[in-house]
């Protein structure tokens, strides 16, 4: 392990002798020109000219002018956008002093995309072969969520395995865990992705923008992205000369959730900064069957600030951010008089001391303090991003160092003492040459991967120490042929992983030395060697100006999360006793995806679909005695929780497949209206296994939603770009579960995943409306704030969603309903202040 940390280090030396040499180049080019827009080719003042791959933009002044200098020579795609207009995306070749002029038509739709997930260079969206969805900063602003992933679960392909209102874990296309990659501010998430209710520790206040691609990308940033890569994307800095930021406030009527966020960022002589502060709080949710939802309540502490410098052989820029998250943890304990949600006041012990439960008084139900169980959660991140200019192609280079600290605290006689605490420290790398663009041709090879160390802090154990090691080595291509733009490459990794050698005392837990009175061998040490090949090849062809087609077919491998390979002791999650299996092989995965699009004035139209092939699925499967019934553990690492059936970890073949279907119409002539609909299914089962094991559990239902838009946008007034719309979501009953289950006594009648989806088979269907309203607020032709009311669960329907861990909880003796449920009617104002610091053009 130590020689290999002696190559990454090499790694950043090197880089940065390469840094020192690239400033010392002279060349440089400029783009400069004028934008117009609608009938009459006025010029478009506050338009933004941007180049993703080098974060740089300029904005056009009152005449429609803009200039942006100190560019690197190359081949870039250039963003020309502004309020009211459609986005054009131009390919450019930029030397030396380059004029362009851009002509923008009048439109309230945005349908060109820039994409930077998973491709060489920044890439039109429709031109890439892989599947991709976005969401814009407006669309998160249009919309009203609690937690980061739960902005973006509705999106076609998407959903969210959920813990109540701040536990969000996102899976594509019915794959989730660490078969989810997330990237947040250009680095991998380092986390605890393999528990089922730790969520992804990220600011929503410091996501500009989402891209989501779904579909095996391991091509790019090695294992835990078979299934796909989250990509949280923050905003770019400001062009030359400006300092802006904004104030956010948004308030919430069903959990009370009161956020502010601050922000103020600017560029000056090519010397980029932001920072921003916010915080979030929210007391337990309500819905109609349950009432408030105890222990639902979080808080979330979050700041980050960037200092970046822009010259002419390129960029680099430094990041740091803190993430704080107090959640409580809901257990579904039920009054069993009054069925009421009850909150614990003493588990039960060796000594025999029975569990006590209190009915909790209003005060404490509204109360933005979570009470034991809950989790605390800290995420330490700094990043280092560069480009450097070489010749007409370019280094990138990104490093992190991220260190996470999460403790669950369990037991309410001792409030301050963690039961699960894990603490780990990472370090990503990822060093990549982008050539120029040479007849159509282009490529990037590089390498990246990751170093964490991760210790077992707490009381209760599940997984050993452990650290590991990844690398990897790839090759990307591309190749525009006329109308067929082609995309393939190959890559090879390498990890190594290490389980620490550990015993403790019996009767406490404490670590003691191997063979010690009362010891216990915990985890026995072990290292395993994992390796995997990956391939993508694709393409992309305009049949006409506004249809295209798209195929891709790819291979991604996936190596054993510490969990799989090395649990051994009581799951507190899902309170079953896990076994891992250190001998596991890595998953690989053999996807296929066709799709065919059509993006034209007045509707734009795709449907994707997909087939995923999985071999050596790591999956857990329950044990039985040696009389063949169902396997319980009793021993003492499950004090507190019961006896616990038994699961090992093991592995299969898998299949899943499916698509999404979007259809937008926007009419031209009835600039009024707009209609968003979509489609999302998947199916997923192992192979060759019996059917109350067939189907893998949290494949999502089949889903549709629908939005109904009117724009309005007066000609004079004070308001603009306001806006009113209808929503529709429509989840199918899931009858496609996983019924495999283990009876046992224990845990205060507590139903377990297999238990649930025995006795109820399915989760009944349901359909949610929402509708929301909203503007600009404007006063001597600037914006003065913006308002946004949304109201979701509009009729407050009471409903379990089938991706919720609460349709595993109790029943409620009192209804015969089993589960906690999901948010009843919510009502979410926001208003944000733009703030503008600009100094005046004289």
């Amino acid at each position: 392990m130590k020689k290999r940390l002696h190559l990454l280090v090499k790694y950043i030396l090197l880089f940065v002798l390469i840094f020192v040499g690239c400033i010392a180049a002279k060349a440089q080019a400029s783009f400069s020109g004028k934008i117009t827009g609608g009938k009459n080719h006025s010029g478009v003042a506050a338009a933004t000219v941007s180049i993703s791959d080098l974060v740089i933009s300029a904005g056009s002044d009152s005449l429609g002018n803009y200039h942006l200098k100190n560019i690197p020579p190359g081949y870039y795609l250039v963003k020309v956008s502004a309020t009211g207009y459609a986005t054009k995306i131009e390919s450019m070749d930029i030397k030396g002093d380059l004029k362009k002029d851009f002509q923008l038509e009048s439109s309230t739709i945005q349908l060109n995309e820039v994409i930077v997930t998973g491709v060489v260079t920044a890439t039109a969206k429709r031109q890439a072969p892989i599947s991709i969805t976005t969401m814009s900063y407006d669309q998160l602003l249009q919309n009203s969520s609690t937690n980061v992933i739960d902005a973006i679960a509705q999106a076609p392909g998407v959903s969210a395995i959920t813990d109540g209102q701040s536990i969000s874990k996102p899976v594509i296309r019915g794959l989730g865990y660490n078969r989810v990659l997330t990237v947040n501010d250009g680095v991998e998430q380092v986390d605890q992705a393999w528990f089922d209710e730790f969520g992804i520790e990220a600011d929503p206040d410091a996501v500009n923008r989402y891209e989501i691609l779904k579909g095996p990308a391991s091509l790019a940033y090695g294992s835990d992205a078979i299934a796909g890569v989250i990509n949280l994307i923050p905003e770019d800095p400001l062009p030359e000369g400006q300092v802006k930021g904004d104030v956010l406030f948004n308030y919430q009527t069903n959990n009370g959730l009161m956020n502010g966020m601050f922000h103020l960022a600017g560029t000056k002589n090519g010397i980029a900064w932001s920072a921003r502060i916010d915080n979030t709080a929210a007391h337990a949710y309500q819905n109609k069957y349950d009432g408030y939802v105890i222990n639902s309540q979080f808080s979330n502490f979050n700041a980050d600030g960037t200092i970046g410098i822009h010259r002419k052989w390129g960029y680099s820029q430094l990041h740091a951010s803190y993430f704080d998250l107090q959640t409580g943890i809901v257990d579904g304990t039920r009054d069993s008089v009054s069925g009421q949600l009850v909150r614990p006041v003493a588990y039960p012990d060796l000594n025999g001391g029975a569990p006590s439960y209190e009915i909790p008084t209003h005060q404490e139900q509204t109360t933005y303090t979570p009470f034991v169980i809950n989790q605390k959660i800290h995420h330490t991140k700094i990043v280092w991003d560069n480009s450097l200019a070489v010749g007409e192609g370019r280094i990138k280079a990104i490093f992190s160092w991220q260190k996470n600290q999460r403790q669950e605290l369990n037991d309410p006689t001792i409030p301050n003492t963690a039961d699960i605490y894990y603490s780990s420290n990472a370090a990503t790398y990822d060093m990549r040459y982008i050539s120029p663009q040479i007849g159509g041709f282009n490529f990037s090879a590089g390498t990246n991967g990751v170093y964490q160390s991760s210790q077992s802090l707490g009381t209760l154990l599940l997984i050993p120490n452990y650290n590991f090691f990844e690398i990897g080595a790839f090759a990307i291509a591309n190749k525009k042929i006329g109308k067929l733009n082609l995309s393939g490459g190959i890559r090879y990794d390498e990890r190594s992983f290490n389980g620490i050698d550990h015993w403790v005392d019996s009767t406490t837990q404490a670590p003691v030395a191997p063979n010690a009175p009362n010891g216990f061998h915990e985890f026995p040490g072990f290292t395993s060697h994992f390796s995997g090949m990956s391939f993508s090849f694709g393409g992309t062809y305009d049949i006409t100006k506004s249809t295209y087609v798209k195929a891709n077919i790819a291979r991604g491998w996936r190596a054993p999360n510490v969990a799989e390979a090395a649990a051994n002791g009581v799951h507190d999650g899902t309170v079953v006793y896990e076994i891992g299996e250190p001998t596991l092989k890595p998953e690989t995965s053999l996807e296929e995806d066709i799709a065919f699009g059509i993006n034209a004035k007045d509707v734009d139209f795709e449907v994707d679909l997909f087939n995923n092939s999985i071999n050596d699925f790591i999956y857990a499967q329950g044990l039985k005695n040696s009389m063949g019934q169902d396997s319980i553990n009793n021993s003492l690492n499950a004090v507190g929780l019961g006896a616990a059936p038994v699961y090992k970890y093991t592995q299969g073949g898998a299949r899943l497949y499916g698509g999404e279907v979007s259809f937008n119409i926007h009419p031209s002539a009835i600039s009024w209206v707009q209609l968003n609909t979509s489609l999302s299914y998947v199916n997923g089962g192992l192979n060759n296994a019996p059917d109350s094991t067939k189907y893998l559990p949290f494949v999502p239902p089949t889903r549709v939603t629908a939005d109904l838009k009117f724009p309005i946008n007066p000609v004079s007034g004070p308001i603009k770009n306001a806006y009113f719309k209808i929503g529709m979501r429509s989840d199918f009953q899931q009858s496609n579960v996983y019924q495999q289950y283990a009876i046992y006594s224990g845990l205060n009648t507590a139903l377990t995943p297999y238990e649930y989806a025995a006795s109820k088979a399915a989760t009944k269907g349901y359909t949610l409306f929402n509708i929301g309203a909203g503007g600009d607020i404007v006063a001597k032709g600037k914006t003065v704030c913006k308002l946004y009311l949304i109201c979701n669960n509009l009729f407050n329907t009471a409903y379990i969603d089938y991706m919720s861990r609460f349709k595993y909880y109790p029943v409620n003796y009192t209804t015969g309903r089993v589960g906690v449920f999901n948010m009843g009617r919510n009502v979410s104002i926001k208003l944000l202040i733009p703030l503008d610091f600009t100094p005046e053009s004289k």
